[in-house]
């Protein structure tokens, strides 16, 4: 059976949300954030070790980074499902979105965390990451338009990965200037295995 190692309030609830879109079975192994630093237990790191959530396990396999954990599972179980065909155009438009969430959207909304976090001192940086951040959402907005998903006409891996990006980015308050992603955010987060998703992994509050 599939185990998904899961810490709360982190990039893994989206991994159980794509679990629940295919409707396949997998454990969930549970891990709490250190309520002061809100950094990963140490535990994580005897599953892996960078010690960072999700990690997936599925047999023999162990797959950390959660763009590649979509790509395994909608390649070994999606049954055409979650993806474009590899032999259209559109599949390198789902690759590219699906590693831009983390290569580059998440690294601004990151940095604005963490250097929030350094207050006067972090001060000289604020200009610089709200242009970026700016920068990649309006990209964002620009390439979603007025359509439901990011990739053609139907639901795709990508848009489980995208998810983040928008629930960090909302959680900031920088998806109030683009209404088009917030409405996108609606969507997903009212999908029934999304629902299920946080039944199962528990309360889910980024910037908690």
């Amino acid at each position: 059976m599939i185990k998904v190692h899961h810490l709360n309030n982190s990039r893994s609830q989206r991994i159980l949300w794509l679990l629940e879109e295919l409707a396949l079975d997998y454990e969930i192994i549970f891990y709490e954030r250190d309520k002061e630093t809100r950094l990963a237990p140490e535990s994580l790191k005897k599953v892996h070790p960078l010690g960072k959530s999700p990690v997936l396990e599925d047999g023999d396999v162990k797959i950390a980074e959660s763009g590649a954990i979509v790509e395994y599972v909608v390649r070994t179980y999606g049954d055409g499902k979650l993806a474009p065909s590899s032999e259209i155009p559109l599949y390198n438009i789902y690759v590219e979105l699906l590693h831009y969430a983390e290569g580059s959207a998440m690294l601004p909304l990151m940095l604005g965390l963490y250097v929030g976090r350094l207050g006067e001192a972090g001060a000289p940086l604020g200009p610089r990451i709200k242009s970026e951040t700016v920068n990649h959402l309006g990209y964002l907005a620009q390439v979603l338009g007025e359509n439901e998903f990011f990739v053609g006409d139907t639901f795709t891996g990508a848009d489980v990965q995208l998810s983040f990006v928008f629930e960090a980015a909302a959680a900031g308050g920088a998806l109030a200037y683009f209404p088009n992603l917030q409405a996108y955010l609606d969507r997903m987060q009212a999908r029934p295995a999304y629902k299920k998703a946080i039944e199962r992994g528990g309360e889910y509050r980024l910037g908690a």
